[in-house]
């Protein structure tokens, strides 16, 4: 009967007669008959009436008629009449009315409705439905309702949306939200979304603990300017993985702060191709004395020339022998007189013949006495005229007889000067042989 009537005749309906509509009565009416009803029935109208409501019926609702009705009514609908709303009744909501949306009414909505929320529909989310989101729906949330959600609410989101979130999505999170953010979401977000996303200030909002959730492939993916950006507390927190996932690029953009609070570890974890590309002479010199003890014979053997000089003579005197025997003849003829005297006998006994080929007459007068007698024979025969004349007369007198005996002759012939052979003992000379 009622679908007998017109919209004239729905329109004249006064509100006790809306009032007393039934469900099966409500869903009788053609879809002009609805759209005809006045705010003021659909205000009254019974939550077991509105449950009648085809879905085709709610599409066709104005958007004052949405306005219009009550929290209760709100509360009732379905996830398929929810799902039925226009995008501008979504967005015309009350945010009372869309905070008493059940769970599976907020999942029924498209992503076309979720992107129509206002900013204060957002807020009015409670953490259960923005945890009721899907990946599906997210795409659809603009830059301002991304930055209107609650950062408590944030936390609900599942990795499997924050991993879908786009660049621009990502960009438009305040400080704050990425600051609330938990190690699982900042362990999901796409390294695309940090490459192009990411800014800066965000990247300062991170902690340590969060670092310490993203992988090798995300930390590759922060800009060179989020990495110099990076706080240097904070950079404690990535893991040996990430810090060999670093590009020469980022390593090349480490403040001299920054790579003094590095760990051990994390130095060590360094590439060659980071070693040798990226770090700078003002970066060696930052490093700590422990961080230069951990470095690889790898690591020490990539290190440009320019470095080695630089290297402090503590941090120098902090190598393995396995990095200083790793050196090259160019790396050993960088070394500064000072760093020579730094070195341990230990350290001076690990060199070979290859390496000190590079040594200069000042690093040669450098050698401690202490250290020469550490040396090698198959050093000692290979030392060139020039070296041998280089030779301090203490030096000179501080050779035990396996050294004097592995001295060449062209050696002695044309580098052991007058006041040289004045400082050998009787013993020096008997170690002596008849070519010699």
């Amino acid at each position: 009967m009622l679908r007998a009537l017109g919209t004239t005749q729905v329109a004249g309906l006064n509100s006790n007669q809306a009032a007393v509509l039934s469900s099966s009565q409500l869903g009788a009416l053609t879809t002009a008959s609805v759209a005809a009803l006045s705010t003021d029935d659909v205000a009254v109208l019974k939550t077991s009436a509105i449950l009648g409501l085809t879905t085709a019926q709610v599409s066709a609702l104005k958007t004052q008629q949405v306005v219009a009705l009550t929290t209760d009514a709100a509360r009732a609908l379905s996830s398929a009449q929810a799902g039925a709303l226009s995008t501008a009744s979504v967005a015309a909501l009350e945010t009372s009315d869309l905070a008493v949306l059940s769970t599976a009414a907020v999942r029924a909505l498209s992503s076309a409705q979720v992107g129509a929320l206002t900013t204060d529909q957002v807020v009015a989310l409670s953490t259960t439905q923005v945890a009721a989101l899907v990946t599906s729906q997210a795409v659809g949330l603009g830059t301002d309702a991304i930055r209107a959600i609650e950062t408590r609410d944030l936390a609900a989101i599942g990795t499997s949306i924050i991993s879908t979130l786009s660049s621009t999505q990502v960009g438009a999170l305040t400080t704050d939200q990425v600051a609330s953010l938990n190690t699982a979401a900042v362990g999901a977000l796409s390294t695309l979304s940090i490459a192009n996303g990411l800014k800066t200030n965000q990247v300062v909002a991170l902690a340590s603990h969060q670092f310490a959730a993203m992988n090798a492939l995300q930390v590759a993916a922060l800009s060179t300017d989020g990495i110099a950006a990076i706080e240097t507390n904070d950079l404690r927190g990535l893991t040996t993985a990430a810090i060999a996932g670093l590009r020469t690029a980022q390593v090349a953009v480490l403040t001299t702060d920054q790579v003094a609070n590095l760990s051990a570890t994390q130095v060590a974890a360094l590439t060659t191709a980071a070693v040798a590309q990226g770090l700078k002479t003002h970066q060696v010199v930052a490093l700590t004395t422990d961080a230069a003890a951990a470095l690889s014979s790898a690591q020490a053997a990539a290190l440009s020339t320019a470095n080695v000089a630089a290297l402090e003579t503590a941090d120098l005197a902090a190598l393995k022998t396995a990095a200083i025997r790793a050196l090259s003849s160019s790396q050993v003829g960088a070394l500064t007189t000072d760093q020579i005297v730094a070195l341990s006998t230990t350290q001076v006994a690990a060199l070979v013949s290859s390496q000190t080929v590079g040594l200069g007459t000042d690093a040669i007068r450098a050698i401690e006495t202490r250290d020469l007698a550490a040396i090698g024979t198959s050093i000692i025969s290979t030392l060139s005229s020039t070296q041998i004349t280089a030779l301090s007369t203490d030096q000179v007198a501080s050779l035990n007889s396996a050294a004097i005996g592995a001295l060449s002759t062209q050696g002695i012939a044309n580098g052991l000067k007058s006041n040289q052979v004045v400082a050998l003992g009787s013993h020096q000379f008997a170690a002596m042989n008849a070519l010699q």
